[in-house]
């Protein structure tokens, strides 16, 4: 999401002014709440990138509730947890103690705890308590991207009120999105005028960029003909490369180039070496494109 779209919550604010007011608060506590998870590059995809996706949640300790993580819940609640018992349990939530991992996993107790039909509400700071890492078995998430958020009504009679409202106006801004299969955690998304990669990368940013900067010399920092790299912002500790695409580019078209890429880094990742002067000029570019999110 950037500062300027709407708020796929469905509160009708512009993200800036809505869910963006969590990014000056997450900075001041923990860099990388998902670390320790396999799927740490997925989760962060999840939150930031992806309008609207779920992934099936394993608890160990509740094997038997059905739990479904959504990137967003109606009003942005937490957690819902429906008439039959099922819990959903929202991703793109404001941070409240600075340590994301905390915070959801305190909104999954309460939602396990929550009598059925009834959607749970902030309460404040959660106190110490487990992290997702504690609660979650360690299979990584398998995500389902979705064109709209019409599944929080599945089996649903009549929806209705504030919650067919919130939906209508989080559909309105949803904007396409697909998941690549060649690689993780990498998206294609289409906005109105311009298509792009947005791909959250595993490494640590510093032999990262000087990987990024080796290629860029070579002028192979490109996803498929026509690609360009216009720069990357950091979430939640790990760095989210962006690429401009041809409008009309469509995402099975970036499934090679993208595995392709991602071959180049790898090699260039197993052999460190000192930059040359063209190279580091090329990785002060990458850098000054940079922003922070969280």
């Amino acid at each position: 999401m950037g500062p300027r779209e709407p708020c796929p919550c469905g509160s009708g604010k512009r993200y800036k002014g809505c869910h963006g007011r969590q990014a000056a608060q997450d900075r001041q506590g923990v860099q990388r709440p998902f670390a320790g998870r396999v799927d740490e590059t997925e989760w962060i995809a999840l939150r930031e990138i992806v309008p609207a996706a779920t992934a099936p949640l394993r608890v160990p300790s509740a094997p038997d509730r059905e739990v479904l993580l959504s990137t967003l819940l109606p009003l942005a609640w937490p957690a819902l947890v429906r008439a039959d018992g099922r819990i959903l349990l929202g991703l793109q939530v404001q941070s409240r103690s600075g340590d994301v991992s905390r915070d959801l996993a305190a909104a999954l107790e309460l939602a396990l705890a929550s009598p059925h039909g009834s959607p749970v509400q902030p309460v404040g700071l959660p106190g110490a308590g487990p992290r997702l890492q504690d609660l979650l078995s360690e299979d990584p998430i398998e995500v389902t991207v979705h064109t709209g958020f019409d599944y929080w009504v599945e089996g649903a009679a009549d929806p209705g009120g504030e919650v067919a409202a919130s939906m209508e106006r989080a559909n309105a801004s949803v904007i396409p999105t697909a998941r690549l299969s060649s690689v993780p955690s990498a998206y294609w998304c289409r906005m109105r005028a311009k298509t792009h990669l947005r791909w959250v990368l595993p490494e640590e940013e510093g032999p990262l960029l000087d990987a990024m900067a080796r290629l860029a010399v070579g002028r192979a920092l490109t996803v498929g003909p026509d690609s360009r790299y216009v720069g990357s912002f950091r979430a939640h500790g790990l760095l989210v490369p962006v690429w401009d695409l041809p409008h009309d580019r469509e995402p099975d078209e970036l499934e090679e180039p993208s595995a392709a890429l991602r071959a180049r880094l790898d090699e260039e990742l197993a052999a460190p070496r000192p930059l040359t002067p063209e190279e580091r000029r090329a990785r002060s570019g990458l850098l000054s494109r940079q922003l922070t999110l969280r």
